[in-house]
This record gives structure tokens, sequence and C-alpha cells, in this order.
């Protein structure tokens, strides 16, 4: 993938210009170098149908690999980054060295790197996706591309702006029910390309959009999507890591989970899922595999995955940032455990085959098995599985409609693939309650997206849920105070937790607007998280 797009050099305009706000600054960076050799520059970008083509994977390739903030890369945002960010928020994983405590540990400051990082990516993917909508759209006016095409383009485009967003609402926003409208301050969101100087001016000053506000643009962007996306591409390649419109509806599903609007959910995943098992799906021909291992061990290759992000030998997150050298341990780096809060779980049985599957121990602790390539760093980190989607699905429907037998089904047939002792698996007469189902929905979603990202996502949407809040984040363990003893599959782990939890109402729950954005924009200074 290339970026194609040229360079402006806002730093020579206005003095530490964040990325956020520029085009880009590859002047500054080591590794995404936006103008390579073999490349062209914006004015003639959209002239010619493969260029525009070029400009659309380029913003793939800002999704993938942008650069920390000491000029390397480590897959932010969504090359790797999200991932482990994500994970060592919650208390399911541990952080073995100090390369993640500040994250694990929540001792963040305005000018840490994580944050920064992530901040500062997210909005350059954003806005390269925003140069991409509008030079597609006077592409298809100076009749460059078709009117189909067009659409597509643009709707990949909006695809990766409105995950973009989300991932930014989730770090640095407080949960949509935080307030009964959600009128609590959002993120700012950008829609207008920033690559001239006079666009600069406009842009320097633009405040918070409302946590409503935010989502209801998220929406809009993946209508539009699922609207003008086709359900497949011909490469089996493409079909997982270009948006689709099976993953525009698919991330829709998320984000209305976020929203707390079940019906939302219901209404979107029956267009991909059917009424009854074996739940295979008639946009994008998604289903689960008939193994929890196989969407890892055919990284690119199975219908589970809906949407990945692709790294390849050329262009990866390196040994600092791959994700599978952050959480394989051999021949990784190993620096993301398994915590023994979740491995010795009650719900989470000994005998499930995810802990035999996706899971190695060193003889220290358990670390995950399902990204592969620690060598030349491939594995695709999977943004979105059929399986979320099942799960998601499955919750809405058991918050909707009591002891809800579909929510069921959708839950064991994600469970069952891994939990093969029928005296283990589920039926109707296991819950009393409803609540009793929906826990265990959430129960599973820890076990099937460990190490994928997903656990603070839960804990931030849950943490002003009136049954199920999280309460904050949650106490964690450390690896200092643990032993190999620690892990155990049998019994409920019952050591220190050292790492205090922090409770909802908290300002360090979310992360500050990073001093790089606030020292140049005085609006979202004024703006800032409070405490912050």
């Amino acid at each position: 993938m290339k970026s194609i797009i040229k360079e402006i050099n806002i730093r020579s305009i206005i003095a530490v210009v964040i990325i956020g706000l520029t085009l880009s600054v590859s002047s500054c960076k080591k590794f995404t170098d936006l103008v390579p050799n073999n490349s062209f520059a914006e004015e003639t970008a959209f002239t010619t149908a493969d260029r525009v083509a070029q400009a659309v994977n380029g913003v793939y390739s800002a999704a993938q690999a942008g650069a920390y903030t000491d000029g390397t890369n480590r897959g932010y945002p969504f090359g790797a980054a999200n991932t482990e960010q994500q994970d060592a928020r919650g208390e399911d994983v541990i952080a073995v060295p100090s390369f993640y405590l500040i994250t694990y540990e929540t001792t963040n400051a305005t000018n840490s790197p994580n944050g920064t990082a992530m901040w500062e990516t997210l909005y350059a993917l954003i806005n390269r996706a925003n140069v991409v909508i509008e030079g597609v759209q006077g592409a298809l006016a100076k009749g460059v591309i078709s009117a189909d095409l067009a659409k597509q383009y643009e709707g990949e485009a909006r695809f990766l702006r409105a995950l973009a967003h989300h991932e930014l609402l989730i770090h640095y926003a407080r949960p949509y029910g935080h307030t009964s409208d959600a009128t609590h301050p959002g993120v700012p969101y950008r829609t207008t390309p920033v690559n001239t100087p006079e666009r600069v001016a406009q842009n320097i000053s633009q405040g918070r959009n409302t946590v409503k506000e935010c989502y209801d643009k998220i929406i809009e962007d993946l209508t539009y999507s699922e609207n003008s996306l086709p359900p497949t591409y011909s490469s089996a390649n493409l079909k997982i890591t270009h948006a689709t419109r099976g993953a525009a509806i698919a991330l829709k599903t998320r984000v209305y989970l976020h929203m707390n609007n079940w019906a939302k959910v219901i209404e979107e995943g029956n267009k991909i899922v059917p009424l009854t098992a074996p739940f295979k799906s008639s946009i994008g021909s998604y289903e689960l595999a008939g193994s929890p291992d196989a969407p890892f061990a055919q990284n690119y290759g199975t219908n589970e995955s809906v949407f990945s992000i692709e790294n390849n030998t050329n262009r990866n997150s390196g040994t600092n940032g791959s994700i599978s050298t952050m959480y394989s341990k051999t021949p990784g780096r190993g620096l993301i455990a398994i915590s023994p809060i979740v491995w010795n779980a009650a719900f989470w049985k000994p005998n499930d085959l995810r802990r035999s599957l996706l899971a190695a121990s060193d003889g220290r602790a358990y670390f995950s098995n399902k990204y592969r390539d620690p060598a030349t760093f491939t594995d695709a980190n999977p943004i979105i599985r059929y399986s979320e989607v099942l799960l998601n699905l499955a919750e809405a429907l058991a918050r909707t409609n009591s002891l809800d037998l579909r929510a069921l089904a959708l839950l064991n047939a994600v469970r069952n693939r891994a939990v093969t002792t029928v005296a283990d698996q589920y039926t109707i007469a296991n819950f009393i309650t409803t609540n009793s189902l929906i826990q265990a929905i959430l129960d599973e979603r820890r076990i099937e997206f460990l190490a994928e990202g997903h656990r603070w996502g839960d804990i931030h949407r849950l943490a002003t849920d009136p049954v199920f809040a999280t309460g904050g984040i949650p106490a964690k363990v450390s690896f200092a105070n643990t032993t190999f003893a620690s892990w155990n599959s049998s019994t409920p782990y019952a050591g220190a937790r050292s790492v205090a939890a922090i409770p909802y109402a908290d300002y360090r729950f979310v992360w500050p607007i990073p001093l790089s954005e606030t020292t140049n924009n005085p609006t979202l200074k004024a703006q800032q998280n409070p405490t912050w």
C-alpha cells in the first residue's frame, strides 16, 4: 500500500502544528514516507483512474501505519496499537515489563506518547480520508472515474473515518450513557481536508462535538458506506482488508451497542445474520469457522474475518510494535501476558479449546497464541470478526426479550465450537433470569476477544450500565506479584490486585487531549477533559 498524497509541511507555516491538523509531516518521521519516489503529488493524484485507486489505498496505509512520537512505526493507529493499548487498559491482560505500564496503570500525562500517538495518527488517518473523499468527488466531476466507483471509494474512506472517530471517542470521551441525551463533550468530528495553509487556519480552532453529534455522524458515514460498498471483492485478500457492505453493517452493530440502542443493533444485525443456525450470512458469506483457532491459523483466509488491517513483510509495526511480538512469548517478546483474572475465571471452562489452541505457556505465565508470525510480522489485525456480530446481536436480543432463545443460540454458536463437553454447554435451563443470560454473553466476550483489543471498549460502554456496570477501570494484577501457580483454570484467582481500581468518576477514566493539540488549538485547550 502506497501513500500518494503530497506533503504540505504545515510546521513551516505554523510552529509545531499537530499531525491531526496536517495532511502529512513526513519530514519528521522515519517510517512513513508520504511522497515515495514512485509516487506523485496531490494535484495529480486524482487525474487518472489508477492514481485515484492508489490514493484510496493510501487511506488504508494511514490506518495501518503511523508514527510513534519518536518517529518510529509502532502500528498506530490500527496496525497493532489499537489492540495493544485497548487490552492494556483492561484487566484481562498483564503488562509484563515497563513497556505498557503507563497505559496499564493509568499514569498518563498530557504528553504521554501512547495517548499522543493515538490521537495524532487517528486524526492523520481522518485527514487522509477527507483528502481522498474530496479528490474522488473531483475526479468524478471531471469524468476520470465512474459514478459507481466514486461511491465505492468514498464509502471506503468514510468507513475508515467512522472507525477512527469511534476509536477516539472510547479513549478521550465519556461513554454515550454518561448523560441522558449524550450532549457531553465528544471529540472534534472532522470532515474537511486540511491540505492548505488556509484550511489549517479554518480548522485550528475547531472544538469538540457532543458525543451524540459524533455518534450520529459515525452512523451517517457508515450508512453511506453500506449503500455504496460491494458485498465482497474478487481478491480473497481484499475482501478482508478493504471495507465492504458487510463490514459497514458489522461496525454499525458495534456502534449502536455503544449507544445502548438495542433495537438498532438488532435491525443491523438482522441484515447479515440469518434467523437460525448455522447463521451463514447472505451478505459477504460470513460464517463462523469450525474451530476457534481457524481465524488465526488462516489469518487472511476465513469467512469469519469481516474486516482486518493488513500487515506485510514490507510494511508492519516491527519488533517494537508488532501484534505478534507483543503477545507471543516464543519467539516473540511476550510483553503482554494473559491475566489470571480471566484465565482462572469460573465462567471460562477448564477444557475450553481456546485455552489449548489460542494460548501458550513459557513456564512462567500464559500468553496469547492468536498471532503466529513474530519473525516477519505479517499477522493481520482483526478489527471485526463475525463472532463479534453474533455476540453483539445476542446481547441486544437478550436485553430486549426475556430469556430470548435466539440470543442463546447465537451465544452457543460462538461458545460451543470451543466448549465441546456437552455437560458444559448452555441450555435455557442454565439461566434463571434474563440478566443471567446477558451476563453470560458479556463473559463470553472476554474469552472470545481476549488479546483482540475489545476489553476496553466494553469497560467503557458498560461503565454507566444500570445492571452490568464495570464501575470504572477494574483492579489489575501486577506481573511481579504472580508466580506460575497464579494461573490455575480450576480455581478463581484470589491473589493480590496491586494495581488499584479507578472509579468511573475519576478523571483518569478518559485520556487527556494531548498537549501537542491543546498547545495549538485554544478551543480544545479550554475544552480539555476535567482535571487534566
